[in-house]
């Protein structure tokens, strides 16, 4: 892995990709900074680095994904609805690529993945991009990490068949869960907001496609 990558370090690159991200709606000043603060091209491995800032998913090895760019900064806008945050728990971290954006949006950010081998390599990239705010750990996220909550947001980066009420309780008030939810092709992401009363909204909003969510820990 390099963080000089294959030429990618120009902002050329990152800004073609804020480019497109504007054309298809994202609007938020703060997640449009995160998006060009965080290169991409380090989380990938070099042979496919040239495509780092492509809109499109890529693999990152066993069998997951680092979601495309639009995906990121659609569930950070959503999350972050136009402020800084405190804390935000991710489930599904993988490389740990949305985490980086989500440690300019947030004071914290608590990182949960089960695979051992994506987790080691995240922390390295994370480590030698200098961000300090995020905590990763080789853990089952299933029904997130009561632990350390409440959180202003909790961010899925993978389809859940279901959102548990577990996870939902782990919201502050007035705090946001954004998850893809279903199997297959038949995934739709969603939005729950925890009102001052410990009750819950949920919107369903767009069609997407992620790999799914898995419990245990390998």
């Amino acid at each position: 892995m390099s963080i000089s990558g294959i030429g990618m370090t120009s902002q050329r690159a990152r800004a073609r990709m804020l480019e497109n991200l504007k054309v298809q709606g994202i609007a938020d000043p703060l997640v449009l900074a995160a998006m060009n603060a965080i290169p991409r091209h380090p989380f990938l491995e070099e042979s496919i680095q040239q495509r780092a800032y492509d809109d499109t998913p890529l693999p990152i090895g066993q069998g997951q994904t680092i979601s495309s760019p639009y995906t990121v900064a659609r569930s950070c806008e959503l999350v972050c609805h136009g402020q800084m945050l405190e804390r935000v728990l991710e489930i599904g971290g993988g490389c740990g690529y949305q985490a980086a954006v989500l440690s300019k949006l947030a004071k914290e950010v608590l990182s949960l993945e089960r695979i051992a081998k994506l987790v080691g390599r995240a922390r390295l990239t994370l480590r030698e991009l200098r961000i300090n705010n995020v905590l990763m750990k080789n853990v089952d996220g299933s029904f997130g990490f009561k632990a350390a909550a409440p959180y202003d947001a909790i961010v899925v980066a993978a389809a859940m068949p279901y959102l548990p009420d577990e996870l939902k309780h782990q919201l502050k008030p007035g705090g946001r869960l954004v998850a893809p939810v279903g199997a297959g092709e038949s995934q739709r992401l969603i939005v729950v907001e925890a009102d001052a009363n410990g009750g819950f909204t949920e919107k369903e909003l767009e069609s997407v496609k992620f790999v799914p969510l898995l419990s245990g820990v390998s």
